[in-house]
């Protein structure tokens, strides 16, 4: 009986101390990794996206008209939201959060669910994309330091499905669903509700994989070899079994960040909820957010996601260019007619869900069908949903030769939960 009660006060500490390990590598590396990372090369989506709008403009000439076409309501939230969000992850909120949460794990499943769960419920409030920018590397760090290397590809495939399905019962969890948000005017609730029963689908599909496949019930103690290309940051932090200093608390803060900024970046998180439930106007919203942020932080400014704020504007023009083309217009609006779910779906594994969105919302008034589609068609392809490549980049950077594996893993877990939320949609339409 002692032994085992040391055993599991062992396993905790040794959570507990890689977890804080982990926030102090985050706070250091990953905020500023991933703005550089995107400055380093063009982006294909954004580039098909601008072609296309080229293309469309050499038919229909450009004019004051192109101005109609482009959702500034929705861009403007949009780019609010993420220089709200990006001050939040400055301040290491969101890694604060993880280390609280993970302070009495002590078994894997245990370990498994809060890291997937983090995911799942973040992203309905930051976006899909932050929560994988977010919590795959913390969980690449938490693994590793913890000798689970054995189980990092199903938890970071599980991460991006959560963080995928859990985005889509807000209209703030991804970009198409602010999109179609406010194109179709629902109210709040009437939004959620759609999207309700599929996202208590997948949360019972992502309880019962956690159940299944992380069946041990102790954190191994084995020693594992480092990986050859795992980084410094990973490996570094060997002595995980000693307890936590009485100072550690105060560590802690000093990596939380300001108070102050946490204190008006939630505020400005609330206003900017009110915005989306149309409270307040969207330019008196991005007219806060550029004076409080510019004048508290300037550089925040700057690590919005502006290619994926240009992919949606190149979308716009050649979306409204092809609307006003009477022969396209009719051919794709007959076939899309009782079509919406299944083209949708089938277009996001080529071109990913967003994109989809933008080429399709003109073609139909079944807007339900449509939201459903785009969103269930985030499963998939590993392009199916653009914010699935940050967890396989960060997965490859450390585990370069597993990366097939990772592919073969994202895959099949992607098929089977996509034929079965597909399959709940039949029935629930029949």
């Amino acid at each position: 009986m002692n032994k085992a009660t040391t055993s599991q006060e062992s396993k905790a500490n040794t959570i507990s101390n890689t977890t804080s390990n982990a926030i102090s590598n985050e706070t250091s590396n990953t905020t500023n990794n991933i703005p550089n990372k995107k400055s380093k090369k063009l982006d294909i989506v954004m580039t098909i996206a601008w072609l296309l709008a080229i293309i469309s403009a050499l038919i229909i000439h450009p004019s004051a008209e192109y101005l109609s076409y482009i959702d500034f309501r929705s861009l403007g939230i949009l780019w609010g939201l993420m220089v709200i969000i990006q001050g939040l992850k400055e301040n290491s909120v969101f890694e604060r959060i993880a280390q609280v949460l993970l302070s009495k794990v002590q078994e894997d499943w245990q370990l498994a669910a809060v890291l997937i769960a983090m995911c799942y419920v973040g992203s309905m409030l930051i976006t899909n994309d932050v929560a994988l920018i977010t919590f795959v590397p913390f969980a690449i760090m938490i693994l590793h330091n913890c000798n689970r290397d054995d189980i990092m590809i199903p938890v970071i495939v599980l991460q991006t499905i959560a963080a995928n399905l859990g985005s889509m019962l807000t209209p703030i969890g991804n970009p198409q669903n602010l999109y179609m948000y406010g194109l179709t005017g629902m109210g709040l609730m009437e939004f959620i509700l759609i999207m309700l029963p599929y996202s208590m689908i997948a949360a019972a599909l992502l309880a019962a994989s956690i159940f299944f496949i992380f069946k041990n019930p102790i954190v191994k103690n084995k020693k594992v070899a480092p990986k050859a290309n795992t980084t410094s940051s990973t490996t570094a932090n060997t002595s995980t079994n000693t307890k936590l200093e009485p100072s550690y608390e105060r560590q802690i803060v000093s990596y939380f960040g300001s108070r102050a900024q946490i204190i008006i970046y939630s505020i400005l998180f609330v206003i900017a909820l009110l915005t989306v439930m149309r409270f307040i106007p969207w330019y008196v919203f991005a007219a806060v957010v550029l004076i409080i942020v510019g004048g508290m932080d300037y550089k925040i400014l700057f690590r919005a996601d502006y290619i994926l704020l240009l992919t949606f504007i190149g979308f716009f023009i050649f979306t409204g260019n092809m609307g006003r083309i009477d022969i396209i217009n009719t051919f794709l609006g007959r076939v899309m007619s009782g079509r919406e779910f299944i083209i949708s779906v089938l277009t996001s594994q080529v071109i990913s869900n967003v994109p989809a969105t933008l080429m399709l919302s003109g073609y139909t008034t079944n807007y339900r069908a449509l939201i459903i589609g785009v969103n269930l068609g985030g499963l998939g392809t590993l392009i199916a949903s653009m914010a699935s490549l940050i967890s396989y980049k960060a997965y490859a950077k450390e585990y370069k030769s597993k990366s097939a594996e990772y592919i073969r893993t994202f895959t099949i877990y992607n098929i089977i939960f996509l034929i079965i939320l597909s399959a709940a949609y039949t029935l629930m339409t029949l």
